[in-house]
């Protein structure tokens, strides 16, 4: 514990803190998360700490059950993403030959279309739902997984003791999972909490341009496009979520940065031993 930075200690609190919210968003909100208890933008006060929305919401009420429509759905998303994407790309990079090639051009086409705009356009095609908003954004996220599960792979596959392991008759998948896995995972951990944030980001502007999460449900990027006309008067209802997504992608960060120099110094302690 003594040896955990500030700046790691100041990325775990605050991360917890969206992580209890998340998790207890009906125990702690005050008011429902649809409730209407107010005037429309009403300042921040002893009933509603945070003012309320354009609608009279409760904005505090709404910030704690985004937080769990937020976090959850990156979470999901961040899995999908590292689970297809480090499994094709370490496979890539073992199989080699028409294999790496046809699953290198596949996420070359797909990388070439501006994210967003891929989104957008199946989004607007597919039925509106949770778990479609999920898979949409994994997938397309995935390929970035994939070129950087690949490189890793790439280099370890070479190295003496992969080497071995195929002498030895190991399957591909054994090889995967025992050998070249546990020596990517402490740059596959740092690229998770980029991921994450991205995913954050990608639901928040999804939900701006209207394709994500839908009303009445509650979600940081929702909120911002639900109060963007207060900022012309002076109202801060959008930019108390932008902010929480700039906290969170901070806090997240500095845990990632944490866990990245951990695993290095370890690394280099076993090298001199």
């Amino acid at each position: 514990m003594r040896t955990i930075p500030i700046s790691a200690w100041i990325g775990i609190i605050s991360t917890s803190l969206f992580a209890f919210a998340a998790v207890f968003a009906p125990l702690i909100a005050p008011y429902g998360m649809a409730d209407i208890v107010g005037g429309v933008w009403d300042p921040m006060s002893s009933d509603h700490w945070l003012g309320t929305d354009n609608l009279g919401r409760d904005l505090l009420s709404r910030m704690i059950y985004g937080a769990r429509t937020t976090l959850t759905i990156a979470a999901l998303a961040t899995i999908v993403s590292f689970t297809l994407g480090a499994m094709l790309g370490m496979t890539a990079a073992v199989a080699g030959g028409w294999t790496d090639q046809a699953l290198s051009r596949s996420v070359d086409l797909l990388m070439s279309i501006p994210t967003l705009i891929f989104a957008l356009v199946v989004l607007s095609v597919l039925p509106a739902s949770i778990l479609t908003l999920i898979l949409v954004m994994g997938i397309l996220d995935a390929t970035r997984v994939f070129r950087l599960a690949r490189a890793v792979a790439v280099d370890v596959n070479v190295m003496d003791f992969v080497e071995a392991a195929k002498l030895r008759g190991e399957g591909r998948m054994w090889i995967i999972t025992r050998e070249i896995l546990p020596n990517a995972m402490s740059t596959l951990i740092a690229e998770l909490g980029l991921r994450f944030i991205f995913m954050v980001l990608f639901l928040s502007a999804l939900s701006f341009l209207g394709l994500g999460i839908q009303p009445p449900e509650a979600d940081w990027g929702g909120m911002v496009k639900e109060n963007k006309d207060g900022i012309i008067f002076g109202i801060p209802a959008a930019l108390i979520p932008a902010g929480a997504i700039a906290v969170l992608a901070i806090s997240v960060n500095l845990i990632a940065d944490w866990i990245l120099n951990r695993a290095t110094d370890l690394k280099g302690g076993r090298g001199g031993n």
